[in-house]
């Protein structure tokens, strides 16, 4: 076995290095240039495309490492961390790191159905950056095309048909999102110039129907799509049952992947463990339709030069997948979520979930994660250290650490007597949502005792329960302990002359928008 498996990489590594790849243009589908997004604010550059482009070229020299030194093996790091579900050949075990060999370029598709990604979408976004970090090439590719169809994979109805506006939307909301978290900087990742985001429409829109049948659909097996696990369920609903265009979805994501490697130079699809008939589907095709060509020999032996990769879903502590349809949905976008309250979600992460989590959602070394889960189990562990550091790091990956900082000062306002921390507008807003908020105009406020203020914000029930309040140590003003009931609300107790903060207790608070 190993003689053959090295016989195997030879031929790959030889492949690589000797073949030059033609690419394969069936006739139907023009060559495109890379997509523009017309949705864009006016002042982006309105002739470059909506991403960090450095194509991988096709010619041969574009296979070999310039700097000859071997680099960390992603398949290990992701299968030491708990995110290696299955590869579709062992292989890419040893191309991923072969010093003669150059990067790999990685990509994840994400369908627009709603306008932000949600923590479900963050593994992907996680193994991408993981390949980054190791010195490969990244695609995210948003499914402008396939997002009108809608993946059957895990669902038991068909999803809802999405407006064309509505669409745009989402596909300018996600990719705001992904440039944004897979931004890093050189410091962290040797390749962080070399992200491309894609829309999948831009090359899906002048494909002609019975042009694609006959030079694509010809190459796909009914049997083996019919096999497909996300085929198999619904169909075994006979009530539900499953539509010709779903159906047709995994022959779609396939044929991305066909372009993409023809086009793009993309040799590893990713994607969560629900996703394997899809991944398959394209490295099925590229075998079949680039393996039928005379002029690109694709296949060395049995060895694709493209690969698949899957990764486990992140599940919730009752088994089901972490989506957008649930309520209290945790999504990637500050505008549906603040950073205090994605922060707060992974800071009461139970203990039972958060080494897990520290491993898959986090870059921090596994010796580091070892320690802190040998220290929760040490006398004088002081409660929720591990939460603390969870949070601290998957807050700052989504939303970077100005948003991290936000969490943070947000928290801490939830903390009476927490003085250090200046409060602003918002910070206090970013709480509002968790806590109960009234409106009162600048008048009413301004020159009120400050017992008042608690008794007609409706804190408290009446002064004299303010005022024992305020004998127990318990009233609090914008986190100031409030020592005098004598004390009047002046102009300078308005947080930015829009709201301020009560607190009566560690956890009765009140705010107060100013109008």
């Amino acid at each position: 076995m190993a003689a053959a498996a090295g016989a195997i990489n030879s031929g790959l590594r030889s492949f690589l290095l000797n073949t030059t790849q033609r690419p394969f243009t069936p006739s139907f589908l023009r060559k495109l240039s890379l997509p523009t997004y017309p949705f864009l604010p006016k002042n982006s550059p309105s002739n470059r495309p909506f991403c960090s482009i450095s194509p991988l070229t096709t010619e041969p020299d574009s296979f070999r490492n310039p700097n000859s030194k071997t680099r960390p093996n992603v398949l290990h790091i992701l299968e030491e961390r708990g995110l290696l579900e299955s590869v579709t050949s062992d292989s890419l075990r040893s191309v991923c790191s072969d010093p003669n060999l150059g990067p790999l370029k990685v990509y994840c598709g994400f369908d627009p159905t709603a306008e932000s990604l949600h923590l479900g979408n963050l593994l992907g976004i996680i193994v991408l950056s993981w390949f980054l970090r190791s010195g490969h090439n990244a695609v995210a590719l948003i499914g402008g095309a396939t997002g009108r169809v809608g993946d059957p994979s895990g669902k038991s109805l068909e999803r809802p048909e999405l407006d064309l506006v509505i669409l745009e939307k989402n596909i300018s909301g996600i990719a705001g999102i992904v440039e944004k978290i897979l931004g890093c900087t050189q410091d962290v990742c040797e390749n962080a110039s070399k992200v491309q985001i894609l829309n999948n429409y831009d090359w899906w829109k002048d494909v002609r129907f019975l042009d694609f049948l006959r030079n694509v659909g010809r190459y796909a097996r009914v049997g083996t799509m019919m096999s497909k696990e996300s085929v198999k369920k619904r169909l075994e609903n006979a009530e539900q049952g499953m539509s010709y265009a779903e159906f047709t979805y995994q022959l779609l994501q396939g044929y991305d992947f066909v372009h993409l490697y023809e086009n793009e130079g993309v040799n590893v699809q990713i994607g969560g463990s629900d996703q394997w008939g899809n991944i398959t589907a394209g490295t099925d095709l590229i075998r079949r339709l680039i393996g039928k060509s005379s002029k690109n020999g694709a296949v060395v032996g049995n060895v694709p030069v493209v690969f698949g990769l899957t990764f486990p879903l992140l599940l919730k502590s009752d088994g089901t997948k972490f989506g957008k349809s649930e309520d209290g949905a945790i999504w990637l976008s500050p505008s549906l979520l603040s950073p205090y309250k994605f922060y707060q979600y992974f800071f009461s992460v139970s203990d039972d979930d958060v080494v897990r989590f520290l491993k898959i959602l986090t870059f921090l070394s596994i010796e580091e994660i070892v320690e802190l889960e040998k220290d929760m189990g040490k006398p004088g562990y002081v409660p929720n250290t591990a939460q603390h550091r969870l949070a601290e790091e998957v807050t700052r990956f989504v939303h970077g650490q100005e948003g991290l900082e936000e969490a943070l000062k947000a928290t801490d306002a939830l903390k009476p007597g927490n003085s250090s921390t200046k409060l602003d507008w918002k910070t206090i807003e970013g709480i509002a949502a968790d806590v109960p908020s009234c409106s009162m105009n600048y008048d009413q406020v301004l020159n009120i005792p400050i017992l008042d203020l608690y008794v007609s914000s409706g804190l408290l029930e009446s002064k004299s329960a303010a005022r024992r309040m305020l004998k127990q140590g318990g009233l609090y003003l914008n986190n100031a302990k409030v020592d005098s009931e004598s004390k009047k609300i002046e102009a300078d107790d308005i947080v930015d002359d829009k709201v301020i903060l009560l607190s009566a207790g560690k956890k009765n608070k009140m705010v107060v928008r100013i109008s």
